[in-house]
């Protein structure tokens, strides 16, 4: 016979069936504000002790299970709507999928937060162990969701803070671990203090004092290097980036923004979105000529390309000289499922299923892996393509160090609101986890140069063909995450586990007959 649930009516009533999938999911939606474009982490305020507060009042493993799963469902889904608009670019053969997709893909990711809730559900003793436990766990599923299945770390917690000063701590505890002092923020009201609204005031005055410390941290002046870089934005909508009409369309638009009169003096590099040269990568191409006749004499070009290789495709960036000659290729190497490429392509074509980019077979062949292009004429820089920004880990290459971060990208497949926002904000995220400046060219916005506190010194807007001439910024020390990375918050998560595990073995000594 089970033991009689002992909590209030009210308790039970508020923590089961319906209404524990609606609290849970509103606060999963709430949450989801603080990502970008919006970007308001207040509500995280509220959501959080929220959560805690059913996980506390939750009785059994499936409660605790179903309280995550909920708000992760709810959160994933108002965040990263933005998947179902590659699905629409051709609408006739994709756009069945894109509702689907949405839905399996926010139900599917919600099951690291379910689990994260799972495992803490475990822990026994007073409020602040549990909530401690919970933390952990929740975090540790975040990172087992960007590393899973090659990972997919979009939407971390770490980046409500965007567009605060607390998205400074990136530089010293890195975005997992950032995650991790926000749920802590968030439970502090639940055990600080016997007032939730008081201990409430614990939470922001800690807010305060990080965004304080961040502030400091940013007034900092940031020098300037002699590098003069230009960013292209051609502007090519993704419908019609590939048609064959509009190939030449967008390649002059392109040209003639390299070519423009520069107000101070030509730069030093010229820099193309991904795959902004539609023509295929030949040792003797004419699109490259062209491309390093338009920049000058003594302008570099660096452009996304395609390339291929006996039966293989890549999705690479070409480092050309002044005169069109090829000093370095680079091969993106962690490539999006589904969209650049079919797991198990031939199998699943014959369901009518196939990558969404303009390849032959079954999508992009993965590169080599990251690597940093040793320059001639400017600094050392690694390489990101599109997708590869928002993964930590590319840019953490222990005593290698570039001097600057190169992100193209093609953020077209995102739509016009939140999809090319979010990317922007985790590509800025790794210049703070670094401490290094990084120019980023889209095809469609925003191009930007970053400095290595992640501030945009200039950006060109979205849906806006031009270009952008700016000087890059110099690089700052190496950052205690370049040194530490991951390891402070996992240590801790093994140290609270540690205790969590003594405690239930306690508990469970306690209980036999």
């Amino acid at each position: 016979m089970p033991p009689k649930d002992m909590r209030p009516k009210v308790i039970r009533y508020l923590t089961t069936g319906w209404r524990l999938a609606a609290l849970s999911g509103l606060s999963g939606l709430v949450m989801a504000l603080g990502q970008a474009p919006l970007s308001l982490p207040f509500g995280l305020l509220a959501a959080l002790p929220a959560l805690g507060w059913l996980f506390l009042n939750n009785q059994g493993r499936k409660g605790a299970f179903l309280t995550g799963w909920y708000a992760g469902s709810a959160y994933f889904a108002a965040s990263i709507y933005w998947i179902m608009e590659p699905f629409y670019i051709e609408a006739d053969v994709f756009g069945w999928m894109a509702p689907f997709a949405l839905f399996f893909m926010a139900l599917g990711l919600a099951l690291f937060w379910g689990t994260g809730f799972l495992l803490a559900s475990f822990a026994r003793g007073k409020p602040v162990l549990r909530l401690a436990a919970l933390a952990a766990a929740w975090t540790l599923g975040e990172f087992l969701r960007a590393h899973i299945l090659t990972g997919f770390p979009w939407g971390l917690l770490a980046y409500v803070w965007s567009e605060t000063p607390l998205f400074q701590l990136l530089a010293f505890i890195g975005p997992h671990g950032l995650g991790f002092l926000t749920l802590i923020i968030g439970f502090i009201p639940l055990v600080v203090s016997r007032n939730i609204w008081f201990g409430g005031s614990y939470a922001v005055l800690l807010v305060a004092f990080l965004w304080l410390g961040g502030q400091w941290r940013m007034s900092a002046p940031q020098p300037l290097s002699d590098i003069q870089v230009r960013l292209i934005q051609p502007n090519a909508p993704q419908h019609l980036k590939w048609r064959a009409d509009m190939v030449p369309v967008f390649f002059k638009r392109a040209i003639d923004l390299t070519r423009a009169i520069a107000q101070e003096r030509r730069p030093d590099v010229v820099i193309w979105p991904e795959t902004s040269i539609a023509y295929p990568l030949e040792e003797e191409s004419i699109a490259l000529q062209l491309v390093s006749q338009a920049a000058g004499p003594d302008t570099q070009v660096i452009a996304g390309i395609q390339r291929r290789q006996d039966n293989s495709v890549y999705n690479s960036m070409v480092y050309l000289d002044q005169v069109g000659g090829i000093l370095a290729v680079y091969d993106k190497h962690h490539l999006v499922p589904f969209g650049e490429y079919i797991p198990l392509g031939s199998l699943l074509s014959r369901f009518g299923i196939s990558e969404m980019v303009e390849t032959n077979g079954y999508g992009f062949a993965a590169g080599s892996g990251t690597r940093i292009i040793k320059a001639s004429g400017l600094p050392d820089f690694l390489p990101l393509i599109c997708y590869e920004a928002i993964f930590p880990g590319l840019s953490q290459l222990g005593n290698q160090r570039p001097k600057w971060l190169l992100h193209i990208t093609n953020d077209a497949w995102y739509g016009n609101f939140a999809g090319p926002q979010q990317h922007l904000a985790q590509a800025r995220a790794r210049a703070i986890e670094q401490g290094l400046p990084l120019a980023r060219a889209a095809n469609t916005g925003v191009s930007a140069m970053v400095d290595p506190y992640g501030r945009i010194l200039a950006r060109i807007p979205l849906n806006k063909a031009g270009f952008l001439d700016v000087k890059l910024p110099k690089p700052l020390g190496r950052t205690l995450y370049s040194y530490l990375g991951e390891w402070p918050w996992l240590l801790l998560t093994l140290l609270i586990g540690a205790i969590v595990s003594l405690k239930y073995r306690k508990s469970k000594e306690i209980t036999l007959p």
